[in-house]
């Protein structure tokens, strides 16, 4: 069973001394059911808002009209929220009326999900109406009630079962997900940034690979651009999968960081609309990197993603099939060109799409080998840019260069540091810049 801070327990112990009934309820009953340390611990109670501002002064009206206050204890935010029912959403997400009640069981009644609807007090021990500890001994996640009334009240709720799922590895309950199903028309009223936050937090999931494959025509419904993948078959040697089960095993294999995870969710979309099939029976994808950027574009532009998230992945869509070489001079190349960060995220996106395809163990060896000279060249403090040169614009000034031609040999300066025809070192660079302004003044 939970054990409570001392501040929670003093600010139960308070509440009840004025003459009210308090619990801890929800997630952090159910984190601590499974053996986990709740990141927040928010309590709910029979008080009004008025009355939890009289025994708490300190405390901060963070939503009075759904009778929530948030009181400072000894440095926690505790959300203290009235027992209360719900009726009427009008909008698909929140309530238009909250009436006030005296049951914690009336207020469990109210919420998504059974492993969610669970209250604790420590001398009453668990309230848990709807069968939550049982379903979260089996791993199940089952809608409180009547499933269909729950996404008809909240349709996020759809996305935050699977954004669950795909956290904990819970199997979604046979009724939940027929109703999540029948009511995803629902999710067109959601706020483009809500449906984000339950993607994003899907994606980074631990068992995202399980939640995309078992839920994909919920995930499709707020990312249409992935439904062209679905059972699309690619006829050719190099993939083992067709397009989707491709794409879920390249997020399963690419670290959970939300950038590359995103990149692995949408760097083969524009394969359906590049699909040519040969002669020989033969399928390609000629030109779908870029096909792929447009849809990424559009899709998280549709979610209003950060410029930073969406030029990001962005970029790393479009270059998902750039090659990066096994030679040093090229690698060198690369890493100037696009940066170590890039280049880093690159080499991680190609192993996940190697092993997405489960075709050819060579690639993934060039892969490693690509990395050893990444290791190596950065380790060494190679030269990637004109700041990196061993001399700069005042030395070249010196040398007798003006105007232009001090940027113009800067950069040729650099390509040749690139090309391995002379050392990042001032003297072979005075030398080599010498050279051409010599050849520079005969032409």
């Amino acid at each position: 069973m939970p054990v409570l801070p001392p501040p929670v327990w003093q600010t139960i112990e308070r509440l009840e001394q004025a003459g009210f009934t308090a619990w801890v309820v929800g997630g952090c009953v159910r984190d601590s059911l499974r053996g986990q340390t709740p990141h927040d611990w928010d309590l709910t109670t029979d008080a009004r808002p008025e009355q939890m501002r009289t025994v708490f002064p300190q405390a901060k009206p963070t939503g009075l009209q759904h009778g929530t206050v948030t009181v400072p204890v000894q440095g926690m935010a505790l959300e203290i929220t009235t027992f209360r029912t719900e009726a009427a959403y009008t909008d698909g997400r929140h309530p238009d009326r909250v009436q006030f009640v005296r049951r914690v069981e009336d207020d469990l009644a109210r919420r998504d999900f059974t492993v969610n609807a669970m209250a604790y007090h420590p001398i009453r021990g668990l309230c848990d109406p709807f069968g939550g500890q049982n379903d979260l001994k089996h791993g199940l996640l089952r809608a409180v009630g009547d499933p269909d009334a729950r996404f008809t009240e909240d349709a996020l709720r759809i996305l935050r079962g699977v954004r669950f799922a795909a956290k904990t590895g819970f199997v979604i309950e046979q009724k939940t997900g027929y109703a999540m199903r029948r009511q995803l028309a629902r999710l067109d009223g959601i706020a483009p940034e809500r449906v984000l936050t339950e993607l994003n937090g899907l994606l980074t999931g631990r068992y995202v690979g399980r939640a995309l494959r078992s839920e994909r025509q919920i995930v499709a419904a707020v990312l249409p651009e992935l439904t062209p993948m679905f059972g699309l078959c690619q006829h050719n040697p190099h993939h083992l999968y067709d397009v989707w089960e491709h794409t879920v095993r390249a997020v399963e294999a690419v670290p959970d960081d939300l950038i590359l995870r995103w990149v692995m969710l949408l760097h083969d979309s524009g394969k359906p609309h590049a699909y040519t099939i040969d002669a020989q029976g033969v399928g390609h994808f000629k030109g779908h990197p870029r096909i792929s950027r447009t849809l990424a574009e559009q899709a998280l532009t549709r979610l209003r993603a950060s410029n930073a998230l969406r030029e990001m992945v962005c970029k790393l869509v479009e270059l998902h099939d750039y090659p990066l070489g096994q030679e040093q001079k090229i690698v060198h190349r690369r890493l100037s060109r696009l940066g170590e960060r890039c280049v880093r995220q690159l080499l991680a996106i190609k192993k996940a799409d190697c092993t997405g395809q489960n075709t050819f163990s060579i690639h993934l060896a060039e892969l490693q080998q690509t990395e050893r000279l990444v290791n190596a060249l950065c380790a060494q403090n190679a030269c990637l840019s004109v700041r990196d040169l061993a001399i700069d614009g005042n030395d070249l000034c010196a040398m007798g260069f003006s105007g232009p031609a001090v940027g113009q040999t800067l950069r040729g300066l650099l390509a040749a540091v690139l090309d391995g025809a002379v050392d990042n070192q001032p003297d072979a660079l005075r030398a080599w810049a010498a050279r051409q302004k010599e050849d520079n003044r005969h032409e």
